[in-house]
């Protein structure tokens, strides 16, 4: 079990002290105001902390505070992790980007595209060409999410037992299997879609290396790592520093989510979209993976090649994810963003919804995590909190006023 700690003086780092109250302080005031749970925010230059924060509660009616062992549910932020794992096995030579999915999920041939119609009586058509592995690393593929509510391809998600990604009981190769017999929004790499690609990557990594994804990660990354508070699971006797998982209730309020799996035990099905538990340590070691170039106190994972081209724009034509996505995601938070695998990328500063410098990429989560790595400014930031929300949005301005505290 790791712990992260402030390691130096933030001025020493290049950040505004006073700046850098004014953001605890914002944060603060949200958690004051019953909006937020509790949180932690942690700066590193150099991959050295240089500012850590805890306030509020992991559990609000058990009154335990947030801590920096807390462990937190990291939903998306588990995409670049499994980005990683598609990446070494590509670097091994056991897959290629352009790999035809059908070649490790035969499932997956002869796709078809949605033409027009709803329910039952959808049109399709084949494929333009098939999904490459790239496509999925890249949200290019044309599959969804039936959360989204918003095209008729989403609706026969929900019909298919899809609404929250997996139908009930289903483990990972099962769950896949039905998300092959759904028709895709767009021919793959027309267009941009969130979606539940990177359950599709995670069964690939299953069957090209022979192991359940929880092992493979584990025994790959997880552990050479020395992440070892992140996995699929809680051990017992680290159950108690399990944040509890809240959503926004009435009168701008927050309850606690109903009905979570119980993360005790294995679960059946092993989410590459959004299945991890992490602590602060553990994922600042893996940001530290990526913003040294896939190296990490002698353990190298990728090469600096392979993690430069997942953290820079995949999208073609260097495509801006506003104007390439699918309509639900041409949202002002999405200017000036392009993508590479599994994350986010400023390619337009001067378009982007909150300051930013390019190159910087990242990801969020489900429950109002984030991270992101600034390479302009050698700098790495994450924020756990765990909150569903539905209003509040926290990110914009804490990005703004991080932006804020950096003097150099």
């Amino acid at each position: 079990m790791g712990r992260l700690r402030q390691e130096t003086d933030p001025e020493e780092a290049g950040l505004d002290v006073q700046a850098l109250d004014r953001l605890d302080r914002h944060v603060a005031g949200h958690v004051d105001a019953g909006r937020l749970p509790g949180y932690l925010l942690a700066l590193a230059r150099g991959g050295r902390v240089a500012h850590l924060s805890t306030y509020g509660r992991r559990d609000v009616a058990a009154g335990l505070p947030v801590e920096a062992d807390t462990l937190w549910r990291i939903y998306s932020m588990t995409k670049p992790v499994t980005a990683v794992a598609v990446l070494m096995l590509v670097e091994e030579g056991r897959l290629s980007l352009d790999d035809p999915l059908e070649r490790h999920l035969p499932a997956f041939a002869h796709p078809r595209v949605y033409e027009g119609g709803t329910g039952a009586a959808v049109r399709t058509r084949p494929a333009a060409g098939p999904v490459l592995l790239r496509h999925l690393l890249t949200h290019t593929a044309g599959l969804t999410f039936g959360f989204y509510h918003k095209h008729p391809v989403d609706a026969l998600y929900r019909e298919a037992g899809l609404e929250f990604s997996v139908p009930p009981g289903a483990d990972l190769a099962e769950t896949v299997e039905v998300y092959a017999r759904m028709p895709l929004q767009f021919d793959p790499g027309t267009r941009w879609n969130y979606s539940v690609a990177s359950n599709v990557l995670g069964r690939v990594v299953e069957v090209v290396s022979g192991q359940p994804l929880d092992v493979f990660f584990a025994e790959r990354i997880l552990t050479p790592l020395g992440m070892t508070d992140t996995g699929f699971q809680v051990a017992p006797e680290h159950r108690d520093r399990l944040a509890e998982l809240y959503g926004e209730s009435g009168g701008g309020g927050i309850a606690p989510v109903p009905g979570l799996p119980v993360l005790g035990g294995r679960p059946r099905f092993l989410s590459g979209s959004g299945g991890l538990v992490s602590s602060a340590h553990d994922f600042h070691r893996f940001m530290e993976l990526l913003r040294r170039g896939g190296e990490l106190d002698g353990t190298r994972l990728l090469s600096a090649g392979t993690v430069a081209q997942m953290t820079g724009n995949r999208l073609p034509g260097g495509a801006i994810l506003r104007d390439f996505g699918a309509p639900v995601h041409r949202e002002p938070g999405n200017d000036g963003l392009g993508f590479g695998f599994n994350v986010s990328v400023v390619t337009d500063p001067s378009r982007t919804l909150a300051p930013s410098s390019a190159g910087t990429y990242g990801w969020t989560g489900a429950a109002t995590t984030a991270f992101w790595v600034a390479p302009a400014h050698d700098l790495t930031v994450q924020f756990m909190t765990q909150l569903r929300p539905k209003t509040l949005k926290v990110l914009p301005e804490l990005r703004r006023l991080v932006h804020e505290a950096v003097t150099g």
